[in-house]
């Protein structure tokens, strides 16, 4: 039997392209979520996995609305496999049900892989090259250190309440008590 999944991330997403080339593919049964593919709790792939029986094929629009990553899509289809449920793919033209299709399907995982791993390299270079010319990441401190100096002297001499100080300056107080903390790890003589 061909059983049907189809996941959208969001609420303002539509199921239809999916579940029109699922029913075109000739799904019997169409399971959907509308959830984000790295939550754990996708209650139609839930219920999709509880009817399959061996010999069935799950039938999706694109790898993506398996899984979010490869980790996970991988141990989807192991899951699958050890079922004795087959996949496929429309969008890639993967089909698992083939040693062909397992082995489309395992250079697929490993050339995504590749690509994020080349990705976090990239950016953990280019953020190490901006650190060293002195640019740090993150948001921007809300005040500038002359104005961050005079709220830790304000504070220090106990005169204003941190609520007053706080409007003063025009910050929240979690950003006051985040500076009153890094002046203490760092040991500038704030109380």
């Amino acid at each position: 039997m061909l059983i049907g999944y189809a996941r959208v991330s969001t609420d303002d997403q539509n199921l239809d392209l999916q579940r029109d080339a699922l029913q075109a593919a000739g799904c019997e049964r169409i399971f959907e979520d509308m959830v984000s593919g790295a939550k754990v709790d996708r209650t139609g792939m839930t219920e999709m996995l509880a009817v399959l029986r061996a010999g069935d094929t799950v039938v999706i629009w694109r790898l993506d609305r398996l899984g979010r990553s490869l980790k996970n899509l991988i141990a989807v289809v192991e899951h699958l496999e050890v079922a004795q449920v087959g996949l496929r793919s429309l969008q890639e033209n993967i089909d698992t049900t083939s040693s062909g299709g397992r082995l489309v399907f395992h250079l697929f995982g490993a050339l995504a892989e590749f690509e994020r791993n080349l990705i976090r390299e990239r950016t953990r270079a280019g953020m190490a090259a901006a650190r060293a010319r002195g640019r740090m990441g993150g948001r921007p401190k809300r005040l500038d250190p002359a104005k961050r100096a005079l709220a830790l002297q304000l504070h220090q001499e106990e005169k204003y309440t941190i609520k007053e100080i706080c409007q003063m300056m025009g910050i929240s107080k979690s950003t006051l008590y985040n500076y009153l903390a890094t002046a203490n790890r760092v040991g500038i003589g704030a109380t």
